[in-house]
């Protein structure tokens, strides 16, 4: 593992794509340990981050480590990489509709910068909206060509606003590189936050994707007042479509009891800062998604992610009725007591399996 150097001397070098909550929590961890830049798509908010040393937008009044860099040039970040046996961490934490051009700008600029071995990680949760890929194939498309860069996926049960506080967070990277995995947890594991590998990469981008369609369900029969036995049928059965899926993509079942699967499911399906959860809150007490989706300034990407999940299902005869029923409640316009009475309706079921 590469030695924890904060001080200038070679070492790890993290550079940090995305200034929103995620993107800004886990810059600030990093960079209590090692040299580390954060980059902001926009300019204006990189300098007034730079300045007031504070991400009023996504994390009000929480401040950032003064020894956090920010910038709104990706050539600098890049060039922030470079340094004598120096070892480079570049994370994604852009929203997933972002994550393909960010890909393409950063697989760019590494063949820019001469920077032939770094190792790249993504820390969006979800399913391309167009094309149903998973983030490591649409990773695949643009680092493919660069053999020296390694990849992975940093996901887990994880509020960014908890983990900018230093509350407790366990976090799982997944790579086939144990050279990206030792770099994740050498940069972020200490302190507050623990970090677990794993060579998974289907079972954990599945697991984060989909919790996030189960929560928006939680959210609705929360909404509808149904109690907590409707709302622990729900994590469970939804774990049991969650897990149904990734298997047949190629994921290990054991994956989905774990901190990416089970865990991340449990923090988005209850926790009040979930904004899926949120979302189907708002629906089941009689709000139109537009309205609701309109009112956020951050994206609950199960909304977006859902009619993906439900045709990737569909494409692999992967039987998924509490999706099927939120996407109805989401595009379709069905009521969201009318999906509730359907899925109660369904014939019943031997528990285990697929029976």
């Amino acid at each position: 593992m590469p030695a924890m150097q904060a001080d200038g001397k070679p070492g790890l070098r993290v550079g940090v794509l995305g200034a929103g909550s995620w993107g800004t929590a886990l810059a600030a961890a990093s960079a209590r340990a090692h040299p580390t830049v954060l980059w902001a798509r926009n300019p204006a908010f990189a300098d007034q981050l730079a300045r007031g040393r504070e991400n009023t937008h996504y994390l009000p009044g929480i401040p950032l480590p003064a020894a956090l860099r920010v910038t709104g040039d990706l050539d600098r970040l890049l060039a922030h990489l470079h340094g004598p046996d120096a070892e480079a961490l570049v994370v994604l934490a852009v929203p997933m509709a972002g994550l393909d051009a960010a890909c393409h700008a950063v697989a760019a600029g590494l063949a820019r910068h001469g920077l032939a071995q770094a190792s790249v990680v993504w820390a969006c949760k979800g399913i391309d909206a167009v094309t149903g890929r998973l983030p490591h194939e649409i990773a695949a498309d643009h680092f493919g060509a660069l053999p020296g860069v390694s990849t992975g996926v940093l996901s887990g049960p994880s509020f960014a606003r908890e983990v900018a506080q230093g509350l407790p967070v366990a976090l799982t990277v997944a790579s086939a590189d144990p050279v990206l995995r030792d770099r994740v947890v050498c940069a972020l594991h200490g302190g507050a936050i623990r970090v677990y590998g794993s060579d998974d990469v289907v079972g954990v981008e599945v697991g984060g994707a989909l919790k996030n369609v189960i929560a928006i369900a939680c959210g609705i029969g929360d909404g509808l007042s149904m109690g907590t036995n409707a709302r622990a049928a729900l994590i469970t059965r939804g774990l049991a479509e969650i897990s149904r899926l990734g298997v047949a993509l190629g994921a290990r079942a054991e994956t989905f009891t774990g901190l990416t699967g089970l865990g991340d499911l449990i923090l988005t399906a209850t926790g009040d800062l979930s904004r899926n959860r949120q979302v189907g809150l708002a629906i089941g007490r009689g709000r139109p998604l537009d309205a609701i989706l309109g009112d956020m300034t951050q994206v609950a990407e199960g909304v977006r992610c859902a009619p993906a999940v439900l045709a990737l299902a569909r494409r692999h005869g992967i039987d998924m009725p509490i999706t099927e029923a939120v996407c109805a409640v989401l595009f379709d316009r069905v009521p969201p007591q009318e999906a509730v009475s359907r899925l109660l309706a369904r014939d019943p079921r031997f528990e285990g399996g697929d029976r």
